[in-house]
């Protein structure tokens, strides 16, 4: 899943892809310990998979939390001028 799979998800999607994706990380560390998992390269695929769903929740808080400091200004300068 590429970071434009991962930016076309909803908010509720990442969310469960997130859920998911730290549950396979557990599952796959699971089967390497008991000697299960023999492809260890889907550890850090895992990994990073759950670092761009993190990257892209971040960017949207950011976003949303700009938007809201440019827009509080805004309402505040007109209760005052009233």
């Amino acid at each position: 899943m590429d970071i434009n799979e991962i930016r076309a998800l909803s908010d509720a999607d990442l969310e469960g892809a997130l859920l998911d994706a730290k549950q396979e990380l557990w599952k796959i560390r699971f089967d390497l310990a008991t000697r299960q998992e023999k492809n260890y390269s889907r550890l850090p695929a895992t990994r990073r998979r759950i670092a761009r769903i993190l990257t892209v929740m971040t960017e949207r808080q950011h976003a949303a939390a700009a938007a809201a400091a440019s827009a509080q200004p805004a309402s505040s300068d007109a209760e005052g001028a009233s």
